[in-house]
């Protein structure tokens, strides 16, 4: 029971992730507050949790709907900005304008102004702790398009900022960085509904379970034990700085892992005729 007696406050808590989440904290003793676009997804959580969490409909990309979640939801512990979705996919020479910006302020902006406005309320309670959803995009190329992934590299740096921000503050801040999280968030990037996205979450699953060393599918709860790790006491001395959760995806290249990948030492190996 890390959280009992703590408030906790988090973003896109109606599915996936943040949902994980909210549960996590929920079972650990927290009064967890979610804020959603998705009314169905959360009211529906709310009711099944008896009374332990509380919905919000929230709008990440309005700022009045982020600081109307954190004053409903009162003196406030914890703060996970999660919510999120795939953003725009063109690459930078044909992405248009106004869908870099939609996707800046959905997964940037929204981050940025959940710490603007849960910072003060924690600072009058003595502190608290912040964690962000990042992700292994904000590391690498190619795990995710351009706009989402500079999002989120964003997401990564902000967290550094705001821990020294907040440090006076006794308000610790961190971040998760998910791989591949068999999450709805692929297939809605995708638009897929019905039997297209119980089909295409099937395939997902099979793909990821071979995509990092550890051999499955990442789940919610996985990315959640992190986030409630970071936000509770056990990480005390913990700020600044970002976990992976990712089952090794950027431990290396493929053949660092996966003794059928050949490494590009290996192939010169083989063309280097053999010497005496």
């Amino acid at each position: 029971m890390r959280f009992d007696g703590k408030r906790a406050v988090v973003t896109g808590g109606a599915s996936g992730i943040g949902k994980a989440t909210a549960l996590r904290l929920a079972q650990e003793g927290a009064e967890v507050w979610i804020g959603d676009v998705d009314e169905t997804g959360g009211h529906a959580l709310a009711a099944e949790s008896g009374g332990r969490i509380r919905f919000h409909r929230t709008d990440v990309t309005e700022a009045d709907d982020i600081r109307a979640l954190i004053e409903a939801a009162g003196p406030i512990d914890v703060l996970v900005n999660n919510a999120g979705a795939g953003g725009a996919r063109a690459p930078i020479d044909q992405i248009e304008p106004d869908d870099w910006d939609r996707t800046q302020i959905l997964l940037l902006r929204s981050v940025a102004l959940g710490i603007r406005y849960a910072a003060p309320v924690m600072g009058a309670r003595g502190g608290g702790a912040i964690v962000n959803t990042a992700s292994i995009a904000a590391l690498q190329t190619g795990a995710a398009p351009t706009a989402y992934s500079v999002a989120k590299a964003g997401v990564l740096h902000l967290t550094h900022c705001a821990a020294a921000d907040l440090a006076r503050l006794k308000i610790r801040v961190n971040a998760v960085c998910p791989g591949f999280i068999t999450t709805n968030i692929f297939t809605a990037a995708l638009e897929m509904n019905g039997d297209a996205r119980a089909q295409a979450d099937a395939a997902i699953a099979q793909v990821a379970a071979g995509a990092q060393p550890i051999a499955r599918a990442g789940s919610a709860e996985d990315a959640a034990a992190a986030v409630a790790y970071l936000a509770s006491e056990d990480a005390a001395f913990v700020t600044g700085t970002h976990i992976v959760v990712d089952g090794g995806m950027t431990i290396g290249p493929r053949h660092s892992w996966d003794p059928r990948s050949p490494s590009l030492f290996g192939m010169l190996e083989k063309m280097v005729p053999n010497r005496p």
